[in-house]
């Protein structure tokens, strides 16, 4: 028997975190509570059909399950349960690899030259309302990390440092680069339509 929503409203994620491993029944909340948010992530770091998208989910709910006991209550719940969905996305990509290769040779070739100075810096040139899911998923895996996390996930640095596993200044730097990869990308796509 599942657990009421209304209960599991009232409770806090350690709460919760503590009765699921007292009461299996208690571990729907879990899923409950993060379900969204976390398919949302999976579709735009992973850029999956729905169908996938889910069935990653609850692959890696089932880790979130054997791991819970090991969940360290220092770090946030939610840091944690999307770092453990970040590398179940991160190895299914890795398994469907030679779509990849190729196109992160492309983008390494045409797109990832050191910006001239005359240009505008990464701040001043992007736009997080310009964030296209076409335009993102088209970037390599580390730069897609981070602007997912930042801008459709809207986490904070230290939420994507601990998801990510990365020192903040990492993030920041990776984050910049991002920002100047994203800028070449629309670019790309909207001097070649045909492209997309």
């Amino acid at each position: 028997m599942l657990v009421s929503k209304k209960i599991c409203d009232e409770l806090s994620d350690a709460e919760i975190v503590q009765k699921a491993l007292d009461e299996v029944d208690f571990f729907s909340c879990l899923y409950t509570r993060y379900e969204a948010q976390l398919l949302r992530y999976i579709s735009h770091l992973g850029s999956v059909p729905a169908a996938e998208a889910e069935d990653l989910l609850q692959e890696a709910f089932i880790k979130v399950w054997r791991n819970l006991r090991a969940f360290n209550p220092a770090m946030k719940l939610s840091s944690w349960l999307y770092r453990i969905v970040h590398n179940q996305v991160i190895s299914s990509l890795r398994r469907q690899r030679s779509f990849g290769k190729d196109r992160m040779a492309l983008w390494k070739d045409a797109f990832m030259a050191t910006l001239p100075a005359d240009e505008p810096s990464p701040a001043e040139a992007f736009d997080a309302a310009a964030l296209t899911h076409e335009v993102v998923e088209q970037l390599p895996l580390p730069y897609r990390e981070v602007l997912v996390l930042r801008y459709f996930e809207q986490l904070s640095y230290e939420d994507i440092s601990d998801i990510l596993e990365l020192p903040e200044g990492t993030v920041a730097t990776r984050l910049n680069r991002a920002k100047r990869a994203f800028a070449r990308a629309a670019a790309h796509t909207a001097l070649n339509p045909q492209n997309q």
